[in-house]
């Protein structure tokens, strides 16, 4: 992710002088180079009801290309990290339960998009302000962890529930953003987006207590169950531990800066690679004369 930034931070500085001429403007450019931070927000069982917000960091890269004046499709890779803690709980019970988890996860993602406006029959005439609206589907890995007596355990290895569960999920993204043009090649956006996923475990919190007896391993008893830690007793086995009704789910909040690629690169197998310009001035014709005196090509 780290290297993507710096890709586009050292394109944006050594495109920029040749990008104000008046023939670098006149080329079309359909590709953007988007990367961009934010907040990530996490919800599932170790959530309040109604919080809506617990932002911790994300960040993120990608390429878009507008295929008609409205509609775009970006491919993007995020990175971004989620936490809920029982310890934070309005509800005594959930109190008492005590669990809690932090991830750092990867997300990758296809989306489409809708402009509200069109851009215009050139990218540099597009509308100062702008709309959109985008969904697609993505894949994301998560890997929960937590803290027990100063050390950090993974808990999918675990099987804190007696489950086994994949640590990549499919994911739904959709959210409605907003586009401000800053340069004739540079767009500042705000962008707001869900992730419905196909997993309730991005908490490693869903289903029922096993109860400690039904592990072998010391540690994953100790994590299924953190009420002794408390000094209060262990539950029944069978007790209620999660809701397996509903799936866990996230929300993004992010500024993302949008640079429009100049019309000479292309990606290649090694990255990027410059090709010819678009606008190249055309050959003149050649004519030579036939024997009857007429004109040919």
């Amino acid at each position: 992710m780290a290297r993507l930034l710096t890709i586009w931070v050292l394109l944006l500085s050594v495109q920029w002088a040749s990008a104000q001429s008046f023939y670098s403007l006149r080329r079309e450019r359909s590709l953007i180079l988007v990367a961009g931070t934010g907040s990530s927000s996490y919800f599932g069982e170790l959530k309040n009801d109604g919080d809506y917000l617990d932002p911790k960091l994300n960040i993120n890269a990608g390429l878009q290309y507008f295929f008609t004046p409205r509609i775009s499709a970006r491919a993007e890779a995020t990175w971004f990290t989620l936490k809920g803690s029982d310890a934070q709980a309005d509800d005594n019970s959930r109190k008492k339960r005590n669990l809690s988890f932090s991830s750092n996860n990867v997300e990758l993602s296809l989306t489409g998009a809708v402009s509200f406006f069109p851009q215009g029959n050139r990218y540099y005439r597009r509308p100062g302000f702008n709309l959109y609206g985008f969904g697609g589907l993505g894949v994301t890995y998560f890997n929960p962890t937590t803290e027990y007596l100063g050390k950090k355990y993974a808990l999918q290895p675990l099987e804190t529930e007696g489950i086994h569960y994949s640590k990549v999920a499919l994911v739904l993204p959709f959210g409605l953003g907003a586009r401000l043009k800053l340069t004739p090649f540079l767009n500042l956006s705000i962008e707001g987006g869900y992730r419905k996923t196909f997993t309730d475990y991005l908490d490693d919190v869903s289903t029922v207590h096993k109860g400690s007896a039904a592990f072998s391993d010391p540690i994953a008893g100790a994590l299924s169950d953190r009420r002794p830690e408390l000094g209060l007793p262990e539950v029944a086995a069978g007790t209620q531990r999660g809701s397996p009704d509903n799936n866990d789910g996230y929300f993004l909040l992010n500024a993302k800066l949008e640079y429009y690629l100049p019309s000479n690169f292309q990606l290649g197998g090694g990255g990027i690679k410059k090709k010819p310009s678009y606008n190249q001035r055309r050959k003149s014709p050649t004519y030579r004369y036939n024997k009857r005196g007429g004109i040919k090509r």
